[in-house]
């Protein structure tokens, strides 16, 4: 899973991508500090890997991980050129979603590029550079497609598309709202790598005080909120900078400072949830005495296309697949007692995949 971070200048970005990676980005107090897209791969927190792991003497666990890229911070304008520009937008074109970091915290000693905190304004800042920048894109996409549309129908049905969902745009609307029944369209649609067609996680930026009790008291969040639930889209609410001080901890302090401020879960962990809710995704785990490991998958996939994850032949010449709930497993305390119980299903093609199934695949190439 990739996911790319954007906001405007001193929103609490970079420190957020640092403490999710601890990939040390440079974090300062002015616009521009990331001057190129940071990377860093993160690994998904998964006690069950640990368990299983000391189950099967496994000699390595591999976590699922997630891919965050950080791009500079975005002003009016962005599109054209303004700030450090349009470059930037192009590096999160192939993200599975966008991370809109916004700031919903007061702080005189941090500069705001506007001069004041106004949660929709920054929003909005954000988004219509966005709906200019997959303008260009469409744009381009028009010019090119119209030279052949006179005498090609698949080309004029295309061109079609791209006039309605331009004038769409035009009209400060996200392509994601845009909506067609016609399944060529669709496909169509999520090809254009879109920035408006992607699903969006708002990370409300809040001061330490605001965290407790998850940001119900700080109106910025209430309004983020609620401009996040007509659009369907996921909102965690974080503290960079309690985050940036939770990652040079170890997990047995990480444990205790975050009961210290009455926290359940990092913001990594927020992150994580609302990020496999909000693209339907699950994790399947493998486990032997070579390694335990977490498999993400989307939501409703089969068993052969789980096992192609793993290898294409596992999909190609899959025969059935030996599942175990992995609480059972646990409970069991081993595959052959879980056997014994009844507990170990042999599941064929049409087998769905939950999550946190522990599965051994037969096949045959």
């Amino acid at each position: 899973m990739k996911l790319g971070i954007v906001g405007l200048p001193n929103v609490g970005k970079s420190t957020l991508f640092n403490s999710l990676t601890k990939a040390g980005a440079e974090s300062a107090n002015y616009p521009f500090c990331t001057i190129d897209p940071n990377v860093g791969i993160v690994a998904v927190p998964d006690e069950r890997l640990g368990m299983l792991a000391k189950l099967y003497d496994s000699v390595k666990i591999t976590p699922a991980v997630i891919e965050f890229v950080d791009i500079a911070g975005l002003v009016k304008g962005a599109s054209k050129g303004e700030g450090l520009g349009n470059q930037f937008l192009a590096n999160i074109r192939e993200v599975d979603a966008i991370v809109h970091v916004v700031r919903c915290f007061e702080d005189p000693n941090v500069i705001h590029v506007d001069g004041s905190v106004d949660p929709m304004r920054d929003i909005e800042t954000i988004n219509l550079e966005l709906i200019f920048s997959d303008l260009e894109i469409l744009e381009r996409r028009i010019a090119k497609t119209s030279k052949g549309a006179r005498m090609d129908k698949a080309l004029a049905k295309e061109l079609e598309l791209l006039n309605k969902l331009k004038g769409y745009l035009e009209e400060g609307k996200m392509a994601k709202g845009f909506e067609t029944d016609d399944e060529e369209e669709q496909a169509l649609l999520a090809g254009y790598q879109l920035l408006t067609y992607k699903p969006v996680i708002y990370a409300a930026n809040v001061a330490e005080d605001d965290l407790a009790d998850d940001g119900n008291g700080n109106p910025f969040v209430q309004q983020v909120r609620n401009y996040a639930a007509q659009e369907h889209s996921e909102v965690f609410v974080i503290c960079a900078q309690i985050e940036q001080e939770i990652a040079e901890l170890d997990e047995e302090e990480k444990k205790m400072f975050l009961e210290d401020l009455g926290l359940k879960e990092s913001g990594l962990e927020k992150l994580i949830k609302a990020s496999y809710s909000l693209l339907g995704l699950i994790s399947y785990l493998t486990a032997g005495e070579p390694e335990t490991r977490a498999w993400t998958i989307t939501k409703g996939m089969k068993a052969p296309q789980a096992a192609g994850k793993i290898h294409s032949d596992f999909e190609r010449g899959f025969i059935r697949a030996e599942v175990v709930n992995y609480q059972d497993l646990l409970d069991c305390g081993s595959t052959a007692a879980a056997k014994e119980k009844g507990l170990v299903r042999l599941e064929g093609k049409e087998y769905v995949v939950k999550d946190g199934d522990v599965i051994l695949f037969r096949f045959n190439v």
